[in-house]
């Protein structure tokens, strides 16, 4: 998969992980588990680069004596979301489109 799509598909991932509810990094990796693999060296400049395009905060709150960030989904990345959605309308017609070719050569 191009490497640049999978960025964006990623990035999209972790705001839908934390869309209903504030998490953390741990927690994240876990929701996103079945159907996504994460690791944390991938998730955290993930979140460190959402952060920085507004689209989460991060609060730090103490868990059984240590420091956790929690992470919270913003106005714009709720936005962000919906145009994914949008925008993914098109890519499932090319996709049609592309794979439409494949049924012909199958029934040939």
């Amino acid at each position: 998969m191009d490497v640049q799509l999978k960025r964006g598909l990623l990035d999209i991932c972790v705001l839908a992980a934390i869309k209903d509810k504030d998490s953390y990094g741990y927690q994240i990796i876990k929701d996103m588990k079945p159907f996504v693999e994460v690791s944390e060296s991938t998730l955290y400049p993930i979140l460190r680069r959402l952060e920085s395009a507004e689209l989460l905060t991060v609060r730090s709150a103490e868990h059984n004596g240590r420091l956790r960030k929690y992470y919270h989904i913003t106005k714009a990345g709720l936005s962000r979301i919906e145009a994914f959605k949008e925008e993914w309308k098109e890519i499932l017609s090319i996709y049609r489109f592309v794979a439409k070719e494949d049924e012909c050569d199958e029934k040939a």
